[in-house]
């Protein structure tokens, strides 16, 4: 069975206020034109998730309402605020639908992109995944409960500065 991973990072969040808590800051101004440029991105290449795993932080929250898509199914997850590749593995396992989009933070979610490919992307930024970074993963699997890694087939990346570029080419 066909299974279809989205993998982001969150867009570029604000420092403006060095008092707020880590978990609280929400995105900034570019970060939100680059949320709703990756949503267009998905949408026009028919990328949609059926299930959300969200990291529980504000930025990764809002990176996910202003992509403008929505999933079925919505988990919101502690245990991927700030996780490393094991447990991003592991909650990953517990997903139900065929698509999934699953938001989260560096550096775990490079490291994450990377434990998963079978084939690295071709782009020379998905080894730092900046913000707002996306990767495509393609699985050969009955359930998510038998992902492991390097069983993934990288079919797309993208970040936000090449894709903006992109739409703004388009009109």
């Amino acid at each position: 069975m066909s299974r279809t991973l989205i993998l982001m990072r969150h867009a570029k969040s604000s420092w403006d206020d060095f008092m707020q808590p880590d978990h609280a800051r929400p995105l900034n101004a570019r970060g939100r034109t680059s949320a709703a440029a990756m949503g267009k991105w998905l949408k026009d290449k028919d990328y949609l998730p059926e299930e959300l795993l969200c990291s529980t932080a504000e930025r990764t929250r809002e990176t996910y309402a202003r992509l403008g898509i929505t999933a079925a199914t919505t988990r919101y997850e502690d245990a991927l605020y700030h996780a490393g590749a094991d447990v991003m593995l592991h909650v990953l396992q517990t997903a139900e639908a065929n698509t999934i989009l699953m938001l989260g933070h560096n550096p775990g979610i490079a490291y994450f992109a990377e434990m998963l490919a079978q084939n690295q992307a071709s782009d020379p930024r998905f080894s730092d995944y900046p913000t707002c970074a996306t990767t495509v993963f393609h699985f050969d699997l009955h359930s998510w409960s038998d992902v492991k890694f390097s069983q993934g087939t990288v079919i797309d990346f993208a970040i936000p500065r090449e894709v903006i570029a992109a739409q703004e080419d388009a009109t």
